[in-house]
């Protein structure tokens, strides 16, 4: 048994987005984080790996810098890593991406009893595509915002949470989860695990690599391939300097009031 990961480097939201001459965001330049979502993912994996001993293989497309966010994962636990780097790859929309990684897939091989776990969604695009996408290109059932996973026999029950409620579904292998923030709290790495992580496998998927794939299409890949195209990429403004107001009495009333006035907020 194999629990496959997506998993994407993402701009720290505290910090500046970057932008090519092209419209798209200049990752390679900007402060990067492990997307949220996908941790849950991967702490789920590995929960899985505890019970079954299980597998766990960890796959994130983007540039080279992204290895260490891969190393980070492989010292949390995960058994190996798949990086799907190429210039071909540059630009691409979720249509796109979706197409590369299921062919990365692929190439890693889906057995009868292998799961594959997304992040819901990724925190700089908020579309959560990639996930379903993937299921749909490799043609397996899926199940998206989970919060909670069972395994019985070759059949998994999960807790697909709804904005009023939650679905209990049963799903069979092989299958595609996409996870919540609910599902658990994502683990730190050990000192044992960052010791070890630089002596496990990781394997870097070029265009060479998968051109073979009928996925894997100068056409349908990469800022060409794109259906989608991005018309601007920006910081928003920064926000001004707040006004402390002290006290509750009728002068400092009137010049909040002056304040909203001239703000034409009131």
């Amino acid at each position: 048994m194999k629990v496959i990961v997506c998993v994407k480097q993402v701009p720290d939201t505290s910090g500046v987005v970057a932008v090519k001459a092209d419209g798209t965001m200049d990752r390679s330049s900007m402060a990067t984080i492990t997307n949220p979502d996908d941790m849950n993912a991967v702490e789920a994996a590995l929960q899985l790996k505890e019970k079954t001993g299980c597998e766990v293989i960890v796959v994130s497309m983007g540039p080279p810098p992204a290895e260490g966010m891969l190393r980070e994962i492989l010292a949390r636990g995960a058994d190996r890593a798949v990086l799907v780097s190429a210039r071909e790859f540059g630009g691409s929309d979720t249509y796109a991406t979706s197409q590369i990684l299921a062919a990365a897939i692929k190439k890693i091989g889906v057995g009868p009893d292998d799961i594959v776990f997304c992040g819901r969604q990724a925190i700089d695009g908020d579309t959560a595509q990639v996930g379903p996408q993937i299921a749909e290109k490799l043609g397996m059932p899926q199940v998206t915002y989970v919060a909670d996973i069972k395994v019985e026999g070759k059949d998994l029950v999960v807790k697909r949470m709804l904005e009023d409620g939650f679905m209990m579904l049963k799903v069979q292998t092989p299958c595609l989860l996409t996870c919540i923030k609910e599902l658990n709290e994502p683990r730190y790495m050990s000192v044992g695990g960052i010791f070890e992580c630089y002596s496990k496998p990781l394997d870097v998927f070029n265009y060479e690599a998968l051109k073979d794939d009928p996925l894997v299409d100068l056409d349908t890949i990469g800022l060409k391939g794109s259906p989608t195209n991005v018309y601007k990429s920006f910081s928003p403004p920064l926000k001004g300097a707040g006004v402390m107001l002290e006290g509750a009495d009728k002068a400092t009333c009137d010049k909040l009031v002056g304040i909203l006035d001239g703000k034409h907020l009131i």
